[in-house]
């Protein structure tokens, strides 16, 4: 669950820090005062894409803050590892995200820097949004379909199947790619091989061509180079310090029997002594290195002279020739058997789809069952939700080709009435029913749905009276399974939170705010603000309406 979040300079938020309990947490507010602020914040913990305009005016950055707590991590440690990311210590999930006016944005999580990118990835494994636009997204068939996947509990299978069509797909592009291809004639294939003859003169690894290109630029200097070895040799040698340094030593000797305090000295000029002659010994090596015999001098120019061209050939690092090589060779063996290159990529092809298929029937034969129980379910609870003599059902049928998904279509019908005939969720007209729909497909996958957080804006839309005290039973019922956030204007939905917080906008001649205040630890409080949401804070009758409906939730 959300335990902590910091909000600085977002909008018009100066800072707030907040403390979550698990449950259901609603949030309320008049209209405009900037509920959607909390809202936003998370979602820009989620990794979503917001302008620079976020930034409170004045300020140089908003920075957002959380802590995520999970009694169970494997499932975020898992994504935090995929991307290279430090796992969550004792079960908490640490993010932030800064966003500068004049710079580029920062993310850091358990305290690494991260992209955007891996901060929505790892968002998917704590929160998950249903707002305004749920409804549209429903509307499409792949959507409803990840639904009954969900509750049907088909990721393993799907998965599996996911990747089994990717290398079938793989193959069909494979066979696309030979008939593509025009046959070679004798003489390209004897030219094509002429040309991987002329690579397999080379060592075409990483680590020998590094050490071809070495060797060839010490024959290339050998005079210049032996010439300085020589020179070096010679100054560091008898001639050289080496001449000199008996007489230093025996000079220090005799200084420090003088002075004691210069034995130190002596033993410095003793240590430079063995440090030259260390170093005459190496150079010298060298310089015996240096002197190639004709042959090998020869031999390393000629393979330097097979890899340059190679290299003008083909491209200017050992991976371009490579590439080159292996497709050159790929489609001389193509040509000279191109009929039974393509009989067997065909064969496997068609063993791959027999596969599929079979795979596929599986998985729709337990989408079936799934969806008898899921449409059962739902019509359940669109019948607590106000739908009394509504139908709703999952329709499943079986498509000729295969997608990635497998070989199910999928549409929610619905009819809000009895007698009218279930239609498709995207001919439905009211914003009411699409929304109560939604409630009660979110409540059949709540003990299908493995995230944590859910955040509901403002999902009660459009309903009122009898109706809105069972979407607020029903959102209480999600949130025993899961840590709900609900911004809400309705007072049944709101008196029924575990946890009240209330935003308020405060303005003067030349400034606006916003703030956050938690009021389920005031019950006078709560009292006014669900007395405000029914009419007039002030009245009688709405004060008591209040209190009638904290007691009954």
């Amino acid at each position: 669950m959300l335990q902590f979040l910091k909000i600085r300079n977002l909008a018009l938020m100066d800072a707030v820090e907040l403390e979550f309990d698990g449950g259901f947490n609603v949030v309320t507010g008049e209209t405009g005062a900037g509920k959607s602020v909390l809202l936003g914040a998370l979602a820009i913990l989620a990794g979503g894409r917001v302008p620079k305009t976020v930034i409170r005016k004045g300020a140089d950055a908003c920075e957002i803050e959380a802590v995520v707590a999970f009694g169970n991590a494997a499932r975020a440690d898992a994504a935090l590892a995929r991307l290279s990311l430090p796992p969550c210590e004792d079960g908490q999930l640490i993010l932030r995200r800064a966003i500068h006016a004049r710079k580029p944005g920062r993310v850091t999580i358990n305290g690494a820097l991260a992209t955007l990118a891996q901060l929505e990835q790892i968002g998917e494994t704590w929160i998950d949004f249903h707002g305004p636009g749920e409804p549209q997204k429903l509307f499409r068939e792949s959507c409803q379909l990840e639904i009954l996947d969900a509750f049907a509990g088909c990721a393993p299978a799907l998965e599996q199947f996911s990747e089994r069509f990717r290398a079938w797909k793989k193959t069909l592009a494979e066979i696309a790619e030979i008939r593509a291809q025009e046959s070679m004639s004798p003489d390209e294939i004897a030219f094509a091989q002429a040309q991987l003859d002329a690579m397999s003169r080379v060592d075409l690894s990483d680590a020998a061509v590094e050490q071809l290109e070495n060797d060839f630029a010490k024959i290339s200097h050998a005079q210049e180079l032996e010439a300085l070895l020589s020179g070096i040799g010679a100054a560091l040698g008898d001639d050289g310090l080496g001449a000199a340094f008996p007489q230093i030593l025996r000079l220090a000797g005799e200084i420090s029997e003088i002075v004691p305090e210069a034995e130190t000295l002596a033993r410095r000029a003793d240590s430079l002594a063995v440090e030259a002659e260390d170093l005459r010994a190496e150079y010298a090596a060298l310089l015996r290195q240096t002197d190639a015999d004709p042959e090998t001098a020869a031999q390393i120019s000629e393979k330097m002279n097979a890899w340059l061209e190679l290299r003008r050939k083909y491209g200017p690092a050992p991976e371009n020739v490579r590439a080159k090589r292996d497709a050159l060779a790929k489609r001389i063996e193509n040509s000279r058997d191109a009929a039974g290159t393509l009989e067997r990529a065909q064969a496997a092809a068609d063993a791959a789809e027999k596969e599929l298929r079979a795979l596929a029937e599986k998985l729709h034969a337990a989408r079936r069952g799934a969806a008898k129980k899921l449409a059962a379910g739902t019509r359940k609870i669109l019948a607590e939700l106000g739908f009394r003599k509504a139908d709703f059902s999952v329709s499943l049928e079986t498509t000729k080709n295969i997608s990635e998904t497998g070989t199910t279509s999928c549409a929610f019908l619905f009819s809000p009435n009895a007698g009218a005939d279930p239609l498709p969720l995207s001919k439905i007209a009211s914003a009411g029913e699409t929304a109560r729909v939604m409630l009660a497909l979110k409540a059949m996958l709540a003990d299908a749905d493995s995230t944590p957080v859910l955040v509901f804006d403002e999902v009660d839309a459009n309903v009122g009276g009898e109706i809105a005290v069972h979407v607020a039973r029903k959102l209480a019922d999600v949130a025993r399974a899961h840590q709900v956030f609900c911004i809400t204007h309705l007072p049944q939905v709101a008196a029924r939170g575990d946890h009240h917080f209330l935003v308020t906008k405060t303005q003067t001649d030349d400034a606006t705010k916003i703030s956050i205040a938690r009021l389920d630890g005031d019950p006078r409080s709560r009292e006014d603000e669900l007395a405000r949401m029914l009419g007039d804070r002030n009245s009688p009758a709405a004060r008591a309406h209040a209190r009638e409906l904290l007691a009954g939730a």
